[in-house]
């Protein structure tokens, strides 16, 4: 394997989407709350905690997605080593600790164990009931880790913290509905597979949709016009995804959600 294609690989082995999402939306909030030039910081510690987990999932689920025939995964497929992306996980973990703590003793713990909680899922609870859990607390802690890397630190305002929770479980079902299938016949059985496609999906839409309330009516002050015509719109969404079947709900919720980050991130500032 030439050395471009085995970095392409690596890369791929990180869930390169989910971690851009999630670095690009914590930088968003750094940049919205004034954080500065340490939001260069912030950005370094939640991408190499976001590489962590994701590499370190396709190395535990290595085995179920070869059993599964996982065409997209690079570790099953042996494009890049076990070894390679072991080693990039470790490099990763390193990285996210050193910058976490560079952003302050709260802030850094309070990301370590959003981290950790990333690391728990892939572990343990991705196949039970609890695989929600994670995903609430991770997403939930981000705010608080923007807020109290400040100067001076800020406590994060509780509508802020609940919504990004509620965007984290959102997120979660949404993730997983593509793969339940294969997922289901490899022994992974957490909360999406126990509800069924169409009601992760319908409790998606509620989620994001309460999550928009709260970023909307949450701060402090008068409401926006803007911010109005953004709940209004997301309230004709839900109503198109609980009245649709098929994958529009999914889609719908996908579109709420960009509506939903959006309105935090200006919000939030």
């Amino acid at each position: 394997m030439t050395g471009a294609r085995s970095v392409t690989a690596v890369v791929r082995a990180s869930h390169p989407l989910p971690t851009a999402a999630v670095t690009s939306l914590t930088v968003l909030l750094g940049v919205s709350s004034g954080l500065g030039a340490r939001t260069v910081l912030l950005g370094v510690a939640v991408l190499a905690g976001q590489l962590s987990v994701g590499w370190s999932n396709d190395l535990v689920d290595a085995a179920r997605d070869t059993a599964a025939g996982r065409a997209d995964k690079p570790v099953a497929t042996g494009e890049v080593s076990a070894a390679t992306v072991r080693a990039a996980t470790v490099v990763a973990l390193v990285v996210c600790v050193l910058a976490s703590f560079a952003l302050g003793a709260v802030p850094g713990l309070t990301h370590l164990l959003g981290v950790a909680a990333g690391w728990a899922y892939n572990l343990v609870l991705k196949r039970t009931v609890w695989s929600w859990l994670p995903y609430v607390v991770a997403f939930g802690a981000l705010p608080v880790v923007v807020r109290t890397s400040l100067d001076p630190p800020q406590t994060a305002p509780w509508w802020l913290v609940l919504a990004a929770a509620m965007l984290g479980l959102g997120a979660h079902l949404l993730n997983v509905l593509p793969d339940l299938e294969d997922d289901a016949a490899t022994g992974v059985h957490g909360l999406p597979h126990r509800l069924g496609g169409r009601r992760s999906s319908l409790l998606a839409l509620v989620l994001l949709g309460g999550a928009s309330v709260l970023v909307v009516v949450g701060p402090t002050g008068p409401v926006p016009v803007w911010a109005w015509a953004a709940l209004v719109g997301v309230a004709a969404l839900v109503v198109v995804g609980v009245r649709s079947e098929g994958r529009t709900p999914f889609r719908v919720a996908m579109a709420v959600a960009l509506v939903d980050v959006v309105v935090l991130i200006v919000r939030a500032a």
